[in-house]
């Protein structure tokens, strides 16, 4: 059996990969380049081929494989069960490629596992002049089989996200994504690929990963010192501090302020502007006040940053690379709504979102109805824990909210109930009457689901203004609701705003369906770049970044090295 010192060079690479210092990250430049180079030269026609009964044996033999075979086995018999990664007893330049191409592999990836490291060992024994172990056919049949299953590892991974867990137990309710991968790998087979068509292709997937490379390259700035107000509670416009120097300075490094600005003490107009950028980016009021929530911001290391960005890029893999045309979306940590024309966006508007400890879910779904003037049909959870103990200590309390019982489809009046004999669940509704102090306003926007959730009015109107903005019991409230509701019956010319007006106006509750369902999606991203091209982050309320970031950097246990034992 021959060894081939064209390998050698193959070799070398591996090793230094496999050693404890982590690669440099590639630039997407590199990486395209990369890619061009790579994928380009058909392969020639391989005489190995599999039976059958070999991929049988693999899978029994690799359980863990199992979720891929139908991939497994689709892809050889479309090759008529050639072989893929061998010429005869060469390693094929696809083979190659695609080793080198999990090597190069951005560390949004995360580790590969203990699989991809013993691939590694097999390919240099091919290369090793002093292995005495025979490189028999069995070996390569095996060695074959797993770089085909590793494949699919890595491009599930790359292309679906790392995370393999049910996305239900991270609150996350919007269904993964599904990619099919045979055109990949027929391509990466035969020698030439376009990756650009698989690429998890979401415009802020990519642009993340852009910022991802600069923070790489920024790491000193955690170096610098931190801005401390000391006994100070804020820096306002014209104050002179010593601490406006570690401002001035941070301020620089993030690019929100220009190298050439004043290096005074005094927090001039040049240093507010930068400042008002700065607070912009980070969904802080642009007031130019440098107080605890821009200390907090402006203060976190480069390196948190970097997390933020990995677990959103992973998110990204979650979702479709194009959204849905007219879409609604809502980004909870951002405490905004954001309304589509086609691809464009149209315009957006502030919104209150649940309270951490009643949280609005993250899903999608199809708005279909506009209810005006609606009655809030209270849920069970809010008359045990607050209604109940409300009008036990003020039998006038639902008269005073404007709120009645109903039983069997009837009003039925406050006074005739015995409400001290309840405790905890009670046989009637409870409903607020349509008008100006209704909880939900004068208007509510529907999308049925199974977590009662919607977009409404409201008449605390205050909330809007603030920086953190999760107050609500779960639905979501809107700072324009008549905005919202004029565009949405723009297409029925039986609805304008005068009309609209009239039948608020009127104080019953009227049901309109929408001429065409919109697409809703209420998601959670904290790190994101703008259309001016700003890199944007946002606190993690609800700690999911916190759960995803323990699943993405978590060690992995050991695994079994699925290709270890092949001999």
């Amino acid at each position: 059996m021959h060894r081939f010192p064209a390998y050698i060079l193959l070799c070398t690479c591996v090793l230094a990969a496999c050693t404890s210092t982590p690669p440099a990250q590639p630039g997407p430049e590199e990486q395209a380049q990369a890619v061009n180079e790579v994928f380009e030269t058909p392969e020639v026609y391989s005489p190995r081929t599999l039976d059958s009964l070999d991929v049988s044996a693999f899978l029994d033999r690799h359980p863990e494989y199992q979720a891929d075979s139908l991939g497994i086995r689709g892809f050889y018999e479309r090759r008529g069960m050639q072989f893929a990664w061998f010429i005869g007893d060469t390693l094929s330049q696809a083979a190659l490629n695609f080793l080198n191409l999990v090597d190069g592999a951005d560390s949004t990836l995360g580790n590969l596992g203990t699989e991809h490291s013993a691939l590694h060992d097999l390919v240099r024994r091919i290369a090793d002049e002093t292995d005495t172990v025979p490189l028999t056919d069995r070996f390569f049949v095996q060695l074959e089989l797993s770089l085909t299953a590793q494949f699919f590892r890595f491009a599930d991974r790359k292309y679906g996200g790392v995370v393999r867990k049910d996305l239900r137990e991270l609150d996350w309710f919007i269904p993964r994504r599904k990619k099919d991968y045979r055109q990949l790998i027929d391509s990466l087979a035969a020698g030439r690929m376009d990756l650009s068509p698989i690429e998890p292709v979401h415009p802020q997937y990519q642009l993340l990963k852009r910022e991802l490379q600069r923070l790489y390259d920024e790491t000193w700035i955690d170096n610098l010192p931190l801005v401390d107000l000391g006994d100070r509670r804020k820096l306002e416009p014209g104050d002179r501090d010593s601490t406006v120097l570690a401002l001035r300075r941070r301020l620089i490094a993030f690019g929100d302020l220009e190298a050439t600005a004043d290096s005074g003490l005094v927090m001039d107009s040049t240093l507010v502007a930068g400042l008002q950028r700065f607070q912009e980016r980070h969904g802080l009021l642009p007031d130019g006040v440098a107080g605890k929530g821009v200390v907090k911001q402006i203060n976190t290391s480069v390196s948190d940053r970097i997390r933020t960005i990995l677990v959103n890029m992973e998110r990204l893999r979650w979702v479709p690379e194009v959204q849905p045309p007219n879409v609604i979306l809502v980004n909870i940590p951002e405490y905004r709504m954001h309304i589509y024309e086609a691809d464009t966006l149209a315009w957006s508007m502030n919104v209150v979102v649940g309270a951490t400890a009643t949280r609005t879910v993250v899903f999608s779904d199809e708005l279909t109805t506009i209810v005006f003037n609606p009655y809030w049909n209270i849920p069970r959870s809010i008359i045990r824990n607050e209604i109940l103990p409300a009008v036990k200590r003020n039998s006038s309390y639902l008269a005073q909210k404007n709120m009645e019982v109903v039983r069997g489809g009837q009003v039925v009046p406050a006074s005739t109930i015995d409400w001290s004999q309840y405790t905890g669940s009670v046989p009637f509704e409870i409903r607020q009457k349509p008008g100006t102090s209704n909880s939900l306003g004068l208007v509510k926007f529907l999308f049925p689901n199974e977590f009662s959730i919607y977009f409404h009015d409201t008449p605390s109107k205050s909330l809007f203004g603030r920086e953190s903005r999760a107050f609500s019991h779960g639905c979501i409230r809107l700072g324009q609701p008549m905005d919202l509701a004029e565009y949405l019956l723009k297409p029925d010319t039986n609805w304008t705003a005068d009309s609209i007006r009239t039948v608020m106006a009127r104080k019953k509750e009227k049901y309109v369906d929408l001429p065409e369902p919109r697409p809703v999606i209420i998601g959670y991203f904290t790190a994101w770049v703008d259309t001016q091209g700003r890199l944007n982050f946002r606190d993690d309320v609800y700690e999911h970044d916190a759960r995803l970031a323990q699943e993405l950097f978590a060690l992995p246990e050991e695994e079994e090295e699925a290709v270890a034992s092949v001999k």
